[in-house]
């Protein structure tokens, strides 16, 4: 399933690959790779245990949204690649901006676990895409969310 050269932020242009949760050019970041898995998109990532929400054995809620974020930035540019029937590069990989995020907490994520997200586009109306993200833990879902991301005018 998963080829390590084939993830989509491998894909981002250096101009756009400085973001703490994805950008691959972002040493102190957390350099997340996503990649297609069928219909869905996956994720999966071992935080470091400093990042704690409260307490010391569950992961900051920020983090969790920022994963959410971020993994749905990633698959909406695949999105939009594989909808006009283009091969992912580094030139033809679109940009998008998040609109919109709605995270929903259902379980506290434990620290030292792995954590999956599965994402599944909802919906792609011209330069809108509108992915839905879980994060797993220990097979629990942990957070529901929603984004809508926004392709960058500049990379139609």
């Amino acid at each position: 399933m998963e080829d390590k050269l084939e993830a989509f932020q491998d894909f981002y242009p250096d101009d756009y690959s400085h973001c703490y949760g994805c950008g691959r050019l972002n040493e102190h970041g957390m350099q997340i790779k996503s990649y297609w898995d069928g219909e869905e998109s996956v994720c999966r990532i071992h935080p470091r245990d400093y990042y704690t929400g409260g307490m010391k054995h569950i992961v900051y809620g920020g983090l969790i949204a920022s994963l959410i974020d971020c993994h749905a930035a990633g698959t909406a540019a695949a999105a939009k690649i594989k909808e006009l029937g283009q091969e992912m590069t580094r030139e033809t990989m679109p940009r998008f901006v998040t609109a919109n995020l709605n995270v929903n907490f259902k379980a506290p994520t434990p620290i030292g676990a792995e954590i999956e997200l599965r994402g599944k586009v909802l919906e792609i109306k011209g330069r809108k895409v509108t992915i839905g993200v879980d994060l797993i833990a220990e097979g629990v879902v942990c957070a529901e969310g929603q984004a809508l991301m926004i392709q960058v005018k500049e990379t139609l």
